[in-house]
């Protein structure tokens, strides 16, 4: 039988979803309080990887079991997870549904807070100084959805099969002092949400014109690209089966 885990972490005290040697994990932390709970070892399978200090509101995983589980198992594996990892619900799905190759599309925020605010340091990149122009911004995310081949956003060493993602949505809101981006698409390449606002930003401040952010999408070049803004107010928000 297939359990799905719908679950949301804190990101700051891990080194992304991913187990990897000689760093902590989400996905391990979650294989150790299920293979304790049930008494038997359980190796997840996640929706996707969250990179290094990424949070997500919303993450699924799956994991098969030759039994029935009680009610009060989200309840069970609270109670020894750390407290900034909180599982939300397991129920059985078909054993065909697959936790990342199911999904059909996922969203992701970024926060930006203008100015300080301390209670907001593990969650935002807080610009201090000039203040973006957000219609500008917004002009230069519609051009992402013209587009399928996003290789100027992805990490250079990375070993992936296709640049292609197919965006949905990606535009900014702004209330006050807190800028998010919504970004929504088929698939994300490795560090390619951080890379797009760290140009749409640089649109923003003027070091870019719209038609010079065509450009970058256009030349498949990460170097022309702006910086990978910080990983702390990057959110996974949503994933849709």
């Amino acid at each position: 039988m297939r359990y799905f885990v719908q679950l949301s972490y804190h990101g700051k005290n891990y080194h992304g979803w991913q187990i990897q040697p000689d760093a902590v994990s989400v996905q391990e932390k979650l294989n150790h309080a299920i293979s304790t709970i049930l008494q038997e070892k359980i190796q997840v399978v996640g929706a996707g990887r969250t990179d290094t200090g990424v949070h997500a509101t919303q993450m699924f995983a799956h994991f098969d079991i030759d039994k029935n589980l009680d009610d009060n198992i989200a309840y069970k594996l609270n109670s020894i997870l750390p407290h900034d990892i909180a599982v939300q619900n397991v129920f059985l799905v078909d054993d065909e549904k697959h936790a990342r190759f199911s999904a059909i599309s996922r969203s992701y925020e970024y926060k930006i807070w203008l100015g300080r605010n301390p209670f907001l340091l593990d969650v935002s990149w807080q610009i201090h100084s000039q203040k973006p122009n957000v219609n500008l911004m917004n002009e230069a995310a519609k051009l992402l959805l013209e587009y399928t081949n996003f290789q100027t956003f992805s990490k250079v060493k990375t070993e992936v099969y296709t640049f292609n993602c197919e965006v949905t949505e990606a535009y900014w809101i702004q209330k006050e002092n807190e800028l998010t981006f919504h970004i929504s698409a088929n698939r994300f390449l490795r560090n390619m949400v951080r890379a797009i606002v760290g140009t749409l930003v640089d649109v923003g401040l003027g070091k870019l014109s719209i038609e010079d952010f065509r450009k970058i999408i256009e030349s498949k070049n990460r170097s022309n690209a702006g910086l990978s803004v910080p990983a702390k107010g990057l959110f996974l928000t949503k994933i849709k089966y």
